[in-house]
């Protein structure tokens, strides 16, 4: 599973990009990992102080995939 983030610059906050966060977790199940992400996007954003996270999103690997 993937983390898919919207971040945008916190002195720019019409410049944004896509960020992708490899969760690898064996289990593909969304459910588990929205239960499971809220660590991972504290930790991100601690360590990206110059970026807010406007949005994200679970995704399975095979459908980040399909959809490129």
């Amino acid at each position: 599973m993937f983390l898919l983030l919207s971040v945008c610059l916190l002195a720019e906050p019409a410049k944004c990009h896509e960020e992708r966060i490899n969760l690898s977790l064996g289990n593909q199940n969304p459910a588990i990992c929205l239960r499971n992400s809220q660590a991972t996007l504290a930790q991100w954003a601690g360590e990206h102080p110059d970026l807010t996270i406007k949005s994200w999103r679970c995704v399975s690997k095979a459908k980040l995939q399909n959809d490129l």
